[in-house]
């Protein structure tokens, strides 16, 4: 219990710390449900409201990262019925698409990924199709790290800091969509083209209604990885993001709590993730105060800055 209590006072310093205070207040409704299999997503917090072009998100290294000396990453496919499906993939063609000594962007073409799409990559002046992951690899005190990938068949994302000092390695964990967010089968945003430019770390998403957004790589250190996220138009129709991640029990979780600061509320409120119903907040934290079995060293996520209109960008602080 006197963990607990610790570990919590440091997740509130940090989540105080990084509430946006004057943002607009976005529609938070969870549609999550029980699942047995820690490898199905079934985590699912849309975030809506039809006057948001602008907002950010971070990934952030949990409250209790410090105090790791085992990471466990590796799948747990108990109860999962699609383990001898998800294991006979075949292995992935790798074309790398930019690289520079600081900085790496790699394509897979998958054989049988479960959705099928046309979405046009862009990197550079270099075109791709039917690529199925793209990952942005950054060379930090002499290693290549993976910080960021994107599927763009169905416009999954993840992102990760940088290693602390006391590992050499972190899980990723959750995912998120940014975009309308529609549901076929299971929540997806689908893209028509995105393009990524190495020169400003900025993606262009292009989605089959017209609307665009891009999503700059604005902040990557040892404790966070953020992004900026603008819309060249607000999304009216449903969900403009939403966070993806599994929750099996407190300790088999990428997700367990969740942590909202609602419009004018003199703090945060803060409960289990399967137990929260919706808000309207200007802040989104979701994440975990102890230790999981599963991915133990993957980022807490944070949502926040929502804005009518884009703030002026600040040149994106990389750690060097």
């Amino acid at each position: 219990m006197r963990l607990f209590a610790t570990l919590a006072a440091v997740l509130w310093t940090t989540a105080v710390g990084a509430a946006s205070l004057d943002g607009l207040p976005v529609q938070i409704t969870n549609a999550s449900e029980p699942v047995l299999c820690a490898e199905k997503d079934n985590i699912t917090l849309n975030m809506a409201n039809g006057a948001v072009r602008a907002f950010r998100i971070e990934a952030a290294h949990p409250a209790y990262i410090g105090a790791l000396s085992i990471d466990r990453f590796a799948p747990d496919w108990t109860a999962c019925p699609m383990k001898a499906e998800a294991l006979a993939q075949p292995m992935p063609q790798r074309i790398t698409l930019y690289e520079t000594v600081e900085w790496q962007v790699i394509g897979y073409r998958e054989q049988g990924f479960w959705r099928s799409s046309d979405t046009v990559v862009k990197v550079g002046e270099r075109t791709e199709r039917n690529l199925h992951l793209i990952q942005i690899w950054y060379r930090f005190q002499d290693r290549a790290e993976e910080v960021l990938v994107v599927y763009p068949q169905d416009g999954y994302w993840r992102a990760r800091p940088l290693p602390p000092s006391n590992l050499r390695w972190t899980a990723y964990g959750s995912s998120f969509l940014i975009g309308p967010v529609v549901v076929e089968g299971r929540p997806i945003v689908k893209i028509s083209q995105i393009a990524f430019d190495p020169e400003t770390k900025t993606f262009t998403l292009t989605y089959p209604d017209g609307n665009s957004a891009t999503v700059r790589l604005s902040t990557l250190n040892q404790e966070l990885l953020g992004l900026d996220v603008t819309f060249a138009r607000p999304i009216t129709t449903g969900p403009f993001a939403a966070l993806r991640s599994m929750y099996v029990t407190e300790f088999n979780a990428d997700v367990a709590r969740i942590a909202v600061r609602e419009k004018d509320a003199a703090g945060w409120r803060e409960e289990p993730v399967m137990g929260f119903k919706r808000a309207e907040a200007t802040d989104l934290w979701a994440g975990r105060l102890v230790p999981s079995r599963h991915n133990t060293s993957a980022p807490d996520m944070v949502f926040n800055a929502f804005r009518p209109d884009p703030p002026a960008a600040a040149p994106a602080a990389i750690q060097r």
